[in-house]
């Protein structure tokens, strides 16, 4: 593991005197440049033995807004290598039969809180919320992550092949999010997934508000933007320091390095581009206002969470390049979610802006085909005419694109990692169940063998209500 500060040497040369004097000098100086490591807790990720692997006579969905019936797909080396009615197969592949089955991306669930919201639900172990000060960009939430949730197997067993874990909506910053391959192990490093982004969790409305008005504010949504502007200037100079200092070393000047602050540090790595802005906002005015602070300060917003009415400014989220991860029908349990309704997701997808379903919830991620099947059919009803395959972007390649991974995964595509659900029939039926899960290209969920089902730690011997162990 690389250390979490690396000094180079750099020697700068600089001749003393003139002319062929033999007694003239060379002068070397030597400056110790300060190099922060951005990634000193890296992924230790490694991908269960896979087997090649033939699923034939299947319907694929592949993730960006395809359907083929009477179709296959070929798995080996833990990537996608075949697609289509003819494919070129080895002679030593495991073969499928699926008829009158459905195979699709892995679902990506953009927005949970597996882990650091655990189950079963204590005080004990709810370590998502540092309500401690409005802004704490400096925690990250890997370094609460308990890698013995049960829900991580629960989300398995339900299609999630990879997930953002999120600190809670409490505070305007709330720390750095994490995003996970869906592979249960023993800590958080060995499912961390490789060279995705990190992302930072801002939250806007009611929530900052209530938790500080009476604990020095904000107490006011103009005192949320207010804080959030003053947090940003602030990373605005950090950035500016260590880019003076850097400049100052290739120039060969012996200069000292700025202190480190890691709360401007995760800052200053969205200003840089590197880490990803994920922002709880429900009101179509706040997330406007939101887009306005994110010009002022030149970085980019990945996606506005929950986003209850997002269809509201459908064409101003496809206009700035923001994805909207919104529910299917949550709505009405506080005042800023009072305005929502069940076409949301449809309509910000009609608009043409990037639009993710999200669970939010260890009981949602667990049938998040079926509130992209609600979403879908709500906008059917409504007149708004959008096809299956067109639909299943939800959960795959959007979530995907918003979190930056999707350069590896999120759709059905050769060379993409194989990270395939087969489903036992259309994936939009209520009926419709994960018969087996592939992360890889490695078998990680198999229905039909309850033995190999992973199992946590903490639920040896805990045999819950409608559990096979």
């Amino acid at each position: 593991m690389l250390a979490a500060i690396t000094a180079t040497i750099l020697s700068t040369t600089t001749l003393v005197g003139c002319g062929d004097d033999a007694d003239s000098q060379i002068q070397t100086t030597t400056t110790d440049k300060v190099v922060i490591n951005p990634d000193p807790f890296p992924s230790t990720y490694t991908p269960i033995p896979s087997t090649t692997t033939l699923i034939t006579n299947v319907t694929i969905i592949d993730g960006i807004g395809g359907m083929q019936a009477n179709s296959q797909i070929l798995m080996a080396d833990g990537k996608i290598v075949g697609l289509g009615a003819e494919i070129d197969t080895p002679d030593d592949v495991m073969i499928i039969d699926g008829a009158g089955k459905y195979v699709t991306p892995g679902i990506i669930d953009t927005h949970s809180h597996l882990g650091v919201y655990p189950s079963p639900d204590t005080r004990s172990h709810a370590d998502g919320n540092e309500m401690t000060s409005p802004v704490t960009a400096q925690v990250w939430a890997e370094h609460s992550v308990w890698p013995q949730d049960p829900g991580f197997q629960r989300a398995l067993a339900g299609g999630v092949t990879a997930l953002q874990i999120l600190p809670g909506s409490a505070n305007l910053f709330g720390g750095r999010s994490v995003v996970l391959k869906n592979l249960p192990d023993r800590t958080v490093q060995d499912m961390k997934f490789p060279d995705a982004p990190y992302g930072i969790k801002m939250a806007c409305g009611e929530n900052p508000k209530r938790v500080y008005g009476k604990k020095g504010g904000p107490a006011t949504r103009m005192a949320n933007v207010a804080g959030y502007r003053k947090a940003w200037i602030g990373a605005a100079e950090y950035k500016a320091k260590w880019e003076q200092y850097e400049a100052d070393v290739e120039a060969g000047k012996d200069v000292k390095a700025p202190k480190r602050d890691l709360n401007n540090e995760t800052l200053k790595g969205v200003l840089d581009g590197d880490i990803i802005v994920h922002m709880h906002c429900y009101r179509a005015d706040e997330m406007v206002v939101m887009m306005d602070v994110m010009k002022e300060f030149n970085y980019q917003i990945g996606s506005f969470h929950h986003a209850v009415e997002g269809y509201k400014i459908a064409d101003k989220l496809a206009q700035n390049n923001v994805c909207a991860s919104m529910w299917a029908d949550w709505w009405g349990f506080k005042l800023e979610a009072y305005d929502a309704i069940r076409e949301n997701i449809p309509m910000v997808h009609a608009a043409g802006a990037c639009a993710v379903v999200h669970s939010d919830s260890d009981i949602g991620i667990q049938r998040l085909n079926q509130e992209a099947a609600k979403a879908w059919s709500d906008g059917r009803r409504a007149g708004i005419d959008i096809s299956q395959a067109d639909a299943w972007q939800w959960l795959a390649a959007n979530p995907a694109k918003s979190l930056g991974i999707f350069d590896q995964t999120g759709s059905l595509e050769v060379g993409k990692n194989a990270d395939v659900v087969l489903w036992s029939a259309d994936p939009f039926s209520t009926y419709a169940q994960a018969e087996k899960v592939y992360i890889d290209g490695g078998l990680a969920f198999d229905r039909s063998a309850p033995d190999t089902w992973p199992v946590s730690d903490f639920e040896l011997g805990q045999i819950g209500e409608g559990d096979h162990k």
